[in-house]
């Protein structure tokens, strides 16, 4: 029997994405509201509760709403907005965070799906911690590069304007009081006593995104390298979606949109024993956005968590 799947806010970058991935798929059933009544509360709620999946694509305080609006106890639903992130009773949407996060996906009724930049630097840092090779008082920073797209439909109006402003041709810091809306989210689900400092920096390409976390062997626990960090990588970091990969440069460069258009993570090390920096490589729209909200989908639904993914290595949007 189909799962019939709701996307309120179907027509922002995120909805679009998730609708591209469920289209064409079988075993569900997607419920569309007329043009007219996209944004009728009323039509919206009855669309959520008529659904067993329904995706949140939107701003915080419409999710809220939206939330309000279930009544259906069997409806679960999956926020991509900041809002329910580090709220009691909700799901954190990346499963290969260890053991207890796909059973909660598959438990709850009230899922949260990682902020794109948050994703890069909790794959990076928890399993540090959970392995004993940095300490959860570390005092971390992170820089983080990333597609426009990640800026929603204002963004990219303005990048891909005719009449941009020429400074948007080059990379540009944010974020610049250190109040960045994901650092809650960061500092909990990587088990840091306190916030990274976070350097958000958007650039001049569409997708992707690399997160890094630079380390000196002096911030790991006593009797700890950058060994021990690949290990714990490659211990956790095995299947399609997130995996670890030695030397995975570029010729000595790392590109951003390596994998645009994608719904994979990679994870890799690059350095020396006493200086070196951690990377996550994704696709802001994918596993930074819709892919993710997807795969949470498929595991809470008890379907094959890469249903519907583009799991291809490579390429650019």
């Amino acid at each position: 029997m189909k799962k019939t799947v709701f996307i309120d806010g179907s027509a922002g970058t995120t909805g679009l994405r998730i609708r591209e991935r469920i289209a064409s798929r079988q075993d569900l059933e997607l419920i569309t509201l007329p043009e007219e009544k996209r944004k009728d509360p009323a039509a919206r709620a009855a669309a959520i509760n008529g659904a067993d999946f329904a995706f949140l694509c939107l701003p915080d305080d419409a999710a809220r709403e939206a939330v309000s609006f279930v009544k259906n106890p069997d409806t679960v639903v999956a926020d991509t907005s900041t809002a329910h992130r580090t709220a009691p009773g909700w799901a954190y949407g990346f499963p290969e965070l260890g053991e207890g996060f796909p059973e909660a996906l598959k438990t709850s009724k009230r899922i949260a799906v990682p902020g794109c930049h948050a994703g890069g630097f909790i794959a990076l840092v928890r399993p540090l911690i959970e392995a004993g090779v940095i300490d959860p008082s570390a005092a971390l920073s992170c820089f983080s590069l990333t597609g426009y797209s990640g800026g929603g439909k204002k963004m990219i109006a303005a990048y891909e304007s005719p009449e941009r402003d020429p400074l948007l041709k080059s990379p540009r810091v944010y974020g610049l009081s250190q109040t960045h809306k994901h650092l809650p989210e960061m500092r909990r689900y990587s088990l840091l006593d306190a916030p990274p400092v976070f350097l958000p920096t958007v650039g001049d390409f569409y997708a992707g995104m690399e997160m890094t976390v630079p380390l000196h062997r002096s911030m790991l626990r006593p009797g700890k390298g950058m060994e021990d960090v690949k290990a714990a990588y490659r211990a956790l970091y095995r299947g399609e979606i997130v995996f670890y990969l030695e030397n995975a440069d570029e010729a000595g460069f790392t590109a951003a949109s390596k994998y645009a258009g994608a719904d994979v993570m990679e994870i890799s090390v690059y350095g020396n024993e006493d200086r070196f920096f951690l990377s996550a490589r994704y696709d802001n729209l994918g596993k930074g956005a819709s892919g993710a909200a997807v795969e949470c989908m498929n595991v809470a639904l008890g379907l094959e968590p890469t249903n519907g993914l583009v799991l291809k290595q490579g390429g650019t949007i």
